[in-house]
């Protein structure tokens, strides 16, 4: 049995294994991801996932002026 047929053309997940979400913007701390986004990561389409990640960016500076 090959394994190319379990190989799946996905976007991996953001995800850095710092799950902390920020207390006022409402994102992850560490992949910048809002809840629901989390928890719908794995039922998004690859569309819906690479809009995700272009975003990822833009908001860093919504909790990086509140850390501390």
């Amino acid at each position: 049995m090959s394994d190319d047929a379990m190989r799946r053309d996905e976007i991996e997940s953001p995800c850095t294994k710092i799950c902390v979400i920020h207390p006022q913007s409402r994102l992850c701390t560490g992949c910048l991801r809002s809840i629901d986004e989390i928890t719908a990561w794995s039922r998004m389409s690859p569309d819906a996932r690479r809009a995700v990640m272009r975003e990822l960016p833009s908001r860093a500076p919504r909790i990086a002026n509140h850390r501390g």
